[in-house]
């Protein structure tokens, strides 16, 4: 299983971080090491003092796809989570500065939090789902899978021309304007279009 995740997709958010909006997707990976599930704990870890919260849509791919077209790629996903894509921002922000990659503000131990996944038919349009995070009770994100650049398909058909898209695998679809710092004792709460997906603590 991979983790196929996507930067820059709300135009609100590349600007809050002073980035230029992309004319392609973005895409990054993490991998499974990176996963946190069952609403655990996420515990800071050592190496940043600068941890951003980004929550964002996820798609789970339900069979095997290479060079899938746009007009069928959403025949490879069946159900949709919500995710948070932790982010050392102080370690990005060095990386990026030096002109490196940076895997390791991205793709650390527990960096991927994921919810359970609900079936795609419990949304009526897909290109219209509203989804929030909030912290210590304080709304922090709110977006619409409306606002985002690439839509689901458009991600699945560009991904799928690099990556060969197995059943199991994850895309995170980008995050909205909003994402800040987390503290230990904070908790966090991810709803997904009124259902309740997220609920666990900064340690």
């Amino acid at each position: 299983m991979k983790i196929i995740a996507v930067g820059r997709n709300y135009s609100e958010h590349a600007k809050e971080l002073g980035n230029q909006i992309p004319d392609k997707p973005v895409l990054f990976l993490k991998p499974d090491t990176a996963v946190l599930k069952n609403n655990k704990p996420f515990y800071h870890p050592s190496f940043s003092e600068d941890i951003h919260f980004e929550v964002e849509v996820l798609l789970k791919i339900c069979k095997e796809g290479k060079n899938i077209a746009e007009k069928f790629a959403h025949k490879y996903y069946e159900e949709i989570g919500l995710g948070i894509d932790f982010t050392a921002r102080d370690l990005q922000s060095l990386q990026k500065t030096k002109g490196l990659p940076w895997e390791i503000a991205k793709a650390f131990d527990n960096s991927a939090v994921i919810s359970e996944f609900l079936p795609k038919s419990d949304f009526g349009d897909t290109n219209s789902i509203e989804f929030n995070l909030s912290v210590n009770g304080i709304e922090k994100q709110k977006g619409n899978t409306a606002e985002m650049l690439n839509s689901f398909d458009l991600l699945i058909a560009y991904a799928s021309r690099f990556f060969t898209l197995k059943k199991g695998d994850i895309i995170f679809t980008g995050t909205p304007a909003g994402v800040g710092k987390v503290n230990i004792g904070d908790k966090l709460i991810g709803n997904l279009d009124q259902h309740e997906l997220l609920n666990f603590e900064i340690k």
